[in-house]
């Protein structure tokens, strides 16, 4: 088609009006700057509910003011960002109608230049349902609109030609009841099953396997016991669950800018705030009701434990060095949380060992955090305070861990000589090269680039990692079970 006719049929055409939050973006902008703003300044919260008594277009414009989202960063609708597009290349008016502050939505139609305009809340006027429709009635003979949520339903009866990108539930609802057909639906999201088990980090709940082990080394199973191991597991995997999603909320802005994990549901924008804060309450909620049926010692560790990653989520996890310490505390907690479900005194060799060889693991994953930055060419922006030149510093660390976990390892062995838990301890001696091989090797495959950042999903999913913890096992019921003399 000629050019001349092109634009032709362009002017002709409606002028495409689209919403920005859950629909141009799939995030909402406003929880985005809010979430940013708590994360770098706390105390904030407090200054935004004397905002909120203004008005909900002041509040945003405050919030707005008080924080610069990275725009480039934000999780764009790809199927909707390629058909405007395209649109814009026949000629056609786009404007981005929003009820976000004007002043972020002109940044986000600046990052693209093809809107023809904007229309967005002004600090007094919340653009938003019948508000947005008389604002587009008064400018636009005629319209067509693309829009996600159950606000949008006034702009899209009144559209040449509704559109739906990442509609909700509410929506689709009430479109049918209007007998309203969406000409076009851009979708840009994954199934609802894989976004929960990403968000819950299922794969994390490998790590309260720990709650076990007072149970299992100091040999005192019995059915009692293994319920209440089993009852604590789940109680710390649903608490653990929920901390995750407010370390998920609150690294929104850092996640995005990392190659990994903006493919998270909240940074991704699979996963609206609103929404994690109902699963935070609904999973703690649950943790709590478990840990109601246990030992009064154990509800006081998991509270414990709640505070602690919290604390670091809000805080430590910034602050140079005690950032991993309190990683360290944490797997720790999780033996003396187990300890106290089941009424089996853990050893202090055991603590000692823990301490040291978690702590290990949490610099070797600072360390792969670095070293997968200088390969890359980048520099640290996730807000931690490590530099790429304390690599070497921090693989001292790591490694001097390693081994003085092995060194407690040996010490309790030979303490073991005198014990009548194992029939023959001196099998334990042979976990000791397994114990230096895996850690040695985890350390090599960080200092060459190849290990993941965590090193909890590289013990669970290598191969060579799970055929040393068969061996573990192995030796340990032969140190245990074996009957009979050694030569």
């Amino acid at each position: 088609m000629p050019e001349s006719v092109t634009n032709t049929v362009a002017a002709a055409a409606p002028a495409l009006c689209v919403d920005l939050d859950g629909t141009l973006v799939k995030s909402d902008t406003l929880w985005d700057s809010v979430l940013c703003l708590l994360r770098h300044r706390p105390l904030a919260f407090f200054s935004m509910l004397g905002w909120m008594l203004h008005g909900k277009a002041a509040f945003k414009t405050r919030v707005t003011a008080a924080v610069q989202l990275e725009v480039n960063h934000l999780p764009w609708n790809r199927p909707l960002l390629q058909y405007l597009e395209r649109e814009h290349a026949t000629g056609r008016e786009l404007y981005l109608a929003t009820a976000a502050d004007g002043s972020l939505a002109r940044r986000i139609a600046a990052h693209f230049g093809f809107f023809t305009g904007v229309l967005a809340s002004d600090g007094s006027t919340n653009l938003a349902g019948k508000n947005k429709l008389r604002a587009f009635q008064q400018r636009f003979p005629q319209f067509d609109y693309i829009g996600n949520a159950p606000p949008d339903l006034p702009l899209l009866a009144h559209s040449q030609t509704p559109m739906l990108a990442n509609p909700t539930l509410g929506l689709r609802l009430r479109l049918a009841l209007h007998h309203i057909r969406p000409a076009r639906v851009f979708n840009d999201s994954p199934p609802l099953h894989r976004i929960l088990i990403k968000c819950l980090r299922l794969h994390q709940w490998a790590k309260n396997i720990l709650i076990f082990l007072p149970l299992l080394l100091g040999h005192h199973i019995t059915a009692a016991g293994f319920t209440a191991a089993v009852a604590a597991f789940f109680s710390f995997s649903l608490c653990a669950s929920s901390t995750y999603i407010v370390n998920d909320l609150l690294d929104i802005e850092a996640d995005r800018r990392h190659p990994r994990k903006r493919l998270r549901p909240f940074a991704a924008g699979d996963l609206s705030v609103v929404t994690g804060l109902l699963l935070i309450a609904v999973l703690f909620s649950l943790s709590l009701f478990i840990a109601w049926t246990l030992p009064w010692a154990f509800m006081r560790w998991l509270i414990i434990y709640t505070i602690a990653t919290l604390a670091y989520s809000l805080h430590f996890k910034r602050m140079v060095l005690v950032d991993v310490i309190v990683l360290s505390m944490l797997y720790t907690m999780r033996l003396v949380a187990g300890s106290a479900a089941t009424h089996v005194v853990i050893s202090p060799w055991l603590a000692g060992f823990s301490i040291f060889f978690f702590l290990s693991l949490a610099m070797v994953k600072r360390f792969s955090e670095l070293e997968n930055l200088r390969a890359r060419g980048n520099a640290p922006s996730n807000g931690r305070g490590y530099l790429i030149s304390d690599i070497e510093q921090i693989r001292s660390f790591g490694a001097a861990s390693s081994f003085a976990a092995v060194m407690v390892f040996t010490l309790y062995i030979n303490a073991m000589s005198e014990s009548h838990l194992y029939r023959h301890p001196q099998f334990l001696w042979l976990l000791v090269p397994v114990l230096i091989l895996w850690l040695c090797g985890v350390w090599l495959l960080a200092s060459r680039g190849q290990l993941d950042e965590d090193p909890v999903i590289f013990a669970i999913t290598d191969r060579r990692s799970l055929a040393l913890g068969a061996i573990v096992i192995a030796v340990v019921t032969l140190a245990t079970f074996a009957n009979f003399a050694l030569i």
